[in-house]
C-alpha cells in the first residue's frame, strides 16, 4: 500500500509531467498527440505507437483526415494582432481549414466563440466533421473589439493523414485482462485531459514495479470517441474474450471530490470495486447514473460490445465551470490532486489482484489469544480492538470473497487483506 510520503512524491512527478505536456496543441490527429504518445514512450518502456490511416471504416465511422496547425492569428485594423494562436492554442477551433482573408467585424463575428457567463475565459471549440474555421477568445476582450477591416489567418492543413494511439501489455500470470484506457487529444486543458493519461502513466509504473502480477493489464491512450471507436474495431473479438474487468480515467487531478460514473451494466466486478474504494477514501463522493455519461465509457459499453468499464474521476467532465475553458489550466490541477486520483486507481487495481476466497481451518471460533491475535486481558473495550478481523472470521466460509466480505461488513478491503495475512501466517486460513 502506498505510504503518505509515496503519495507525495507520486503527485510532484505526475505534475511535472503535466507541465512538460500542457504547451502541446494536441487534437484526434496530428503532430501534437504523436509528440504526446511519444513523451508517454519514453516513461513507459514498451508502450507502442500505432498508427490508422485516415479513410479506414471503423464500424459506423470513418477515421478522418489529418488535421496540422502552424499558426493562426487575427490582424486587427491596427494591424496588430488580437488574437494568436502561439499566445493560447485554445485561440484557434480545432480542426480549422485553411484561410488568409481580410473581413469586416460584422462578417468576422460568426466566426468568433467567446462565453458571456464566463467573460475571462477561453473557450475550447471543435469542429471535427464539418469543414470550418474559427476562433475563440474571451468574451471581455470580444466586446472590445472596434469596427474595421481584420485579417485572418489560419496557417493549417487538413488532408489524408493517420490517427495515432499509444498501447502497453503487462503480462500477469493469467491471459484474463484488465482494460484501463485515457485519451489524449486535448490541447492545453490540464484537468480535461492531460490529468487522464499522466496518472495513467504514473498507474503503469506502479504495475511495472510490482514483483508479479495475477492479470494481465491492456492500457491504452487514446484520441477521445473516435479513438476508442477505432480500438475497438481492431480489438473486439480480444476484448471480450479477455477483459473481466477495466476503468475509463478522465478529469482525475483537481482538488474537488471523487466521482464515479458506472458501466451501463451498473453491477460489474469495476462497479463494485470502484463504490468500494471510493465510500471509503471519499464517503461524500459522487455516484453519476449512465445517463449522465459523456466519455468513452460510451463506446466500450455500447451494446453488442459490452465490457465491464466504469469511469474513475475528481470533479466530472461538463461539472465544473472551467471545463472546456482556458480556466482548467495548471493551477486547478494539483500534486495533491493528481495524486489522489492515481491513489484510488492504485486501489481499486490492489483488490483485484488481491481478492479472493477466505475459508477457516479449524471448525468453531478459532482460540486467537494463543497466536497472539487476541487481547490477553478482558477489559471493557479491548474486543473493539480486533471486531474487524471477528467480524471477517465469521464470514470466511469459503463462499465468499474478501471482496465481498469487505462490502458486508463495511470495512476497507486492505485492512480485511492485512488481517488474512496474519491468519494465514498462523495457518487459521487458507485463501484461494
Amino acid at each position: 500500500m502506498l505510504s503518505g510520503a509515496d503519495i507525495d512524491a507520486l503527485g510532484q512527478k505526475i505534475y511535472k509531467w503535466c507541465q512538460d505536456l500542457f504547451p502541446i496543441c494536441r487534437s484526434i490527429t496530428g503532430p501534437g498527440t504523436r509528440q504526446t504518445l511519444t513523451y508517454l514512450q519514453d516513461l513507459l518502456p514498451g508502450l507502442t505507437i500505432h498508427a490508422v490511416p485516415s479513410g479506414t471504416q471503423v464500424f459506423d465511422w470513418t477515421v478522418p483526415d489529418e488535421w496540422q496547425i502552424k499558426d493562426a492569428y487575427i490582424l486587427g485594423p491596427d494591424g496588430q494582432k488580437v488574437v494568436d494562436f502561439k499566445d493560447n492554442n485554445l485561440h484557434v477551433v480545432g480542426y480549422s481549414i485553411p484561410t488568409n482573408e481580410t473581413l469586416t467585424l460584422e462578417q468576422l463575428q460568426p466566426h468568433l466563440y467567446s462565453l458571456p457567463e464566463q467573460p475571462d475565459a477561453i473557450p475550447y471549440v471543435t469542429s471535427y466533421y464539418s469543414k470550418r474555421w474559427g476562433f475563440c477568445l474571451a468574451h471581455n476582450q470580444r466586446e472590445l473589439l472596434a469596427p474595421g477591416h481584420y485579417q485572418v489567418v489560419v496557417d493549417s492543413e487538413l488532408g489524408p493523414g493517420v490517427l495515432n494511439y499509444g498501447e502497453l501489455v503487462i503480462p500477469g500470470e493469467s491471459s484474463e485482462e484488465v482494460f484501463i484506457s485515457t485519451y489524449v487529444c486535448h490541447p492545453s486543458m490540464a484537468n480535461n485531459e492531460l490529468s487522464g493519461p499522466t496518472v495513467t502513466a504514473a498507474v503503469c509504473q506502479w504495475l511495472m514495479q510490482q514483483k508479479s502480477l495475477k492479470y494481465t493489464y491492456r492500457i491504452v491512450f487514446i484520441p477521445e470517441t473516435i479513438g476508442s471507436i477505432t480500438y475497438l474495431s481492431q480489438h473486439l473479438a480480444h476484448l471480450q474474450q479477455h477483459v473481466f474487468a477495466g476503468f475509463n480515467l478522465t478529469c482525475i487531478g483537481d482538488d474537488n471530490a471523487y466521482s464515479y460514473l458506472p458501466s451501463r451494466a451498473g453491477d460489474t466486478l469495476s462497479d463494485r470495486i470502484v463504490k468500494h474504494v471510493m465510500h471509503h477514501i471519499a464517503p461524500d463522493y459522487k455516484q453519476y447514473t449512465w445517463l449522465q455519461r459523456g466519455s468513452d465509457e460510451r463506446q466500450y459499453c455500447a451494446p453488442g460490445v459490452d465490457l465491464p468499464i466504469a469511469t474513475i474521476m475528481r470533479s466530472k467532465y461538463g461539472a465544473y465551470p472551467q471545463y472546456h475553458t482556458s480556466l482548467d489550466n495548471l493551477d486547478f490541477i494539483s500534486p495533491q490532486g493528481l495524486a489522489g486520483g492515481a491513489d484510488a486507481v492504485i486501489k481499486s487495481l490492489q483488490i483485484l489482484e488481491l481478492n479472493g476466497t477466505p475459508k477457516m481451518l479449524v471448525l468453531g471460533e478459532p482460540q486467537l489469544g494463543k497466536r497472539g491475535l487476541y487481547p490477553n486481558m478482558s477489559v471493557k473495550g479491548s474486543v473493539a480492538t480486533v471486531r474487524n478481523m471477528m467480524n471477517m472470521i465469521s464470514y470466511c466460509d469459503g463462499k465468499l470473497s474478501l471482496l465481498d466480505i469487505a462490502e458486508i461488513i463495511n470495512v476497507p478491503f486492505a485492512e480485511l487483506y492485512g488481517y488474512v495475512e496474519k491468519l494465514k501466517a498462523v495457518d487459521l486460513l487458507s485463501y484461494e
